[in-house]
């Protein structure tokens, strides 16, 4: 696939299933969930930015390390659920949002781009990395996590989208885990 995928193609993936990737009863996500937070350590996060929040079930897990958490999706059915599983939590707002076109105002001290970097072409991802470099908080975190088997509906690898934001971005790079399903690598600026 070459083209980016866009927000009819995510609306018709909701409207054939309230969790289309089983976020909610996955042993692969509820694995990939715990390794994320861990990677964060005890650290905790004043304003982060989680893109690709799908129904918020990481949201929820996150929303206990940040004093403030937007949490963003393209899918106003995707949102409509996270803003339903995240209701009472009065420090997480939910959004639809196009990325990049649409990226929020920063600063952000966490960036969490899970499983969402390679929906978009190469041009379009590295869109992303300077948008999401522009708006990261000094000494800010950007995390990206994404699945490394061979998928053929998007326009990139997991592993393609790690090799981009290692070569071009200018945050250091402090972890990275390479797991047959899943890579995560952890930036933070250093500048």
């Amino acid at each position: 696939m070459s083209g980016r995928l866009d927000r009819d193609y995510f609306e018709e993936l909701y409207a054939g299933s309230k969790d289309p990737w089983n976020f909610e009863t996955s042993d692969y996500e509820r694995e990939k969930y715990a390794r994320t937070l861990e990677a964060l350590g005890g650290r905790r996060f004043g304003r982060a930015l989680e893109a690709g929040a799908s129904i918020g079930v990481f949201t929820r897990m996150l929303a206990g390390r940040c004093d403030e958490l937007l949490a963003v999706d393209v899918s106003a059915k995707a949102v409509a659920a996270a803003r339903e599983r995240l209701r009472g939590q009065s420090h997480v707002r939910v959004e639809r949002r196009t990325l990049p076109e649409e990226m929020p105002e920063g600063p952000f001290d966490l960036i969490v781009a899970s499983e969402v970097l390679y929906y978009f072409t190469r041009e379009e991802m590295l869109a992303m990395l300077n948008g999401f470099e522009n708006i990261l908080a000094p000494g800010g975190v950007l995390l990206a996590v994404h699945w490394r088997r061979e998928t053929r509906t998007y326009p990139l690898q997991g592993d393609e989208v790690h090799e981009l934001l290692t070569a071009h971005t200018s945050l250091a790079l402090t972890e990275s885990v390479a797991e047959p399903d899943y890579r995560l690598d952890l930036f933070e600026d250093r500048g």
